[in-house]
């Protein structure tokens, strides 16, 4: 098998491979090292174009939209394991033994999720304001419930309608101090999504319906990159948990960022993402 997949593309290039009834849609640039982005839930590929801009020349950046997402389309639902497995099949068809693996919010699950099933696929993992899912039975069925709630009103009312709303959710509170221009692209991003494509990512990829890792973060060898902004208090929490418990991590908490720190603070960001890839490289390099 071809190891080294940057023979194989040109940069920019853009594509889409059928897997198990799903047309999964993905864009490569750049050169060297393979990194793979997940963007979380309402993103796409584009999530990432700040990153790919800055950092394509020095890896080789393979971005792809999650099922229910941006260009990704299909007319089977996929569950977490059914996605990881997919991804898996992918990963394989463009000749990547081993790459640098980066999540965000529902990417950075899928990341974990993957890492934990394929865990010989990942050199690096970084996870940015990223769970291993939730632990106790009640809170997993009490998630499950609210998500098909959420998922019956981007149903009912529209995806205009389900935008207003999520953008004025706590969570993204901090992302109004944007200016105009990114907070108009994170809504163009979050409107090109579909009613039927986000309902079911929230039924099938939810925090409620996936696997929760946190009993066996303690099997994970992998080296982890934890992020979380220093003003998702909620997230800092259960990062810091997640760092004790994972036995090669370290976690990096990024001033006057939220959620969403590839955005918020995107220049701190991509330093530390980039110095902890490279990082691996070398530790990869001399052992």
């Amino acid at each position: 098998m071809d190891t080294n997949p940057r023979r194989n593309y040109k940069y920019g290039d853009e594509m889409n491979c059928e897997i198990n009834g799903t047309n999964y849609w993905y864009e490569v640039n750049g050169t060297g090292d393979p990194v793979v982005m997940l963007h979380g839930f309402t993103g796409s590929t584009k999530t990432w174009s700040d990153f790919i801009t800055k950092w394509s020349d020095c890896f080789q950046i393979i971005a792809i939209d999650l099922p229910g997402h941006g260009k990704t389309s299909g007319s089977i639902p996929k569950t977490m394991e059914e996605c990881c497995n997919d991804l898996s099949i992918l990963f394989k068809k463009l000749s990547i033994d081993k790459f640098h693996l980066v999540g965000y919010s529902m990417g950075g699950r899928t990341a974990l999720s993957f890492t934990m099933l394929y865990p010989n696929m990942v050199q690096s993992l970084i996870l940015e304001s990223a769970s291993p899912g939730l632990e106790i039975e009640s809170e997993q069925k009490d998630r499950i419930r609210r998500d098909e709630k959420l998922a019956q009103k981007i149903e009912r009312e529209g995806i205009k309608s389900f935008v207003d709303f999520w953008e004025n959710i706590p969570l993204f509170e901090t992302q109004k101090r944007l200016p105009t221009h990114i907070q108009q692209q994170i809504r163009d991003e979050r409107l090109s999504q579909s009613e039927k494509g986000l309902a079911t990512s929230l039924r099938f990829m939810g925090t409620g319906s996936q696997p929760s890792w946190w009993d066996k973060l303690s099997n994970l060898s992998t080296k982890v990159l934890l992020l979380a902004g220093d003003l998702d208090t909620k997230f800092v929490t259960i990062n810091t948990r997640m760092n004790r418990e994972l036995p090669n991590s370290e976690l990096r908490t990024v001033k006057k960022a939220g959620h969403a720190i590839h955005v918020e603070q995107s220049e701190m960001f991509g330093k530390i993402v980039t110095e902890f890839i490279l990082g691996s490289e070398i530790e990869s390099v001399n052992t």
